[in-house]
């Protein structure tokens, strides 16, 4: 067990909604790993969260807007020779690539699952409590009980639309989560207030504790 507890808090809607799915997409990744009705049940609620979030959002646009700002900061740096020149290279080849991927994916990603009979009534249902049982949902539970071999390729084929963006969002955090250098800092009897540089583009906060 860790010493120390890791708070994470997003300073913009945007970074707010890519933790959001990160978190989403970590859950089905941990349930999906099962075979029972039971997991595949807890992957569809994460995977109807997930469709919720896409309707909501243009996520395509905004992860795009956070490569082209991320291009920018760092097409600065080339040619400084204080900065590991082959490492900036790396990532911004990585940030075109993925770039790339989400160019190529046309159309409103998850629209055709949310139109299906099977996750419209899920979805529906889903704002009941405990408003899923087999008598609710008489579709829902013929699929839950099929094989797990079969529930684990009908996963599997509708989680493969979300995969450029599951990588950029993992990107784009990862890259994120590493460009600052931790301080220590003490909360004088559990208060603490420090004034930012607002010429400086903060996105998340993290505390450890």
């Amino acid at each position: 067990m860790s010493d120390s507890i890791l708070y994470e808090f997003p300073l913009n809607e945007r970074i707010r909604i890519f933790m959001r799915l990160e978190r989403l997409f970590q859950e089905i990744d941990h349930f999906n790993r099962g075979t029972t009705a039971l997991d595949s049940r807890v992957v569809m609620g994460r995977l109807i969260e997930v469709l919720t979030i896409f309707s909501r959002y243009d996520l395509r646009s905004e992860l795009l807007k956070e490569i082209d700002r991320h291009n920018q900061v760092l097409g600065k740096l080339l040619g400084n020779p204080h900065v590991d020149q082959a490492k900036v290279t790396n990532i911004l080849e990585a940030l075109e690539e993925i770039g790339s991927q989400l160019y190529r994916n046309t159309g409103k990603l998850g629209q055709s699952l949310m139109e299906a009979d099977l996750f419209k009534g899920i979805s529906q249902r889903s704002a009941i409590p405990g408003g899923t049982c087999s008598f609710d949902l008489p579709s829902f539970h013929y699929w839950l009980e099929q094989d797990g071999a079969v529930r684990k390729e009908d996963l599997t084929q509708w989680l493969e639309p979300f995969a450029s963006i599951r990588s950029a969002i993992q990107m784009l955090m990862s890259f994120l989560r590493s460009s600052a250098t931790a301080t220590t800092e003490t909360a004088d009897a559990g208060f603490f207030q420090k004034t930012l540089d607002h010429n400086l583009a903060f996105q998340l906060l993290r505390v450890a504790v």
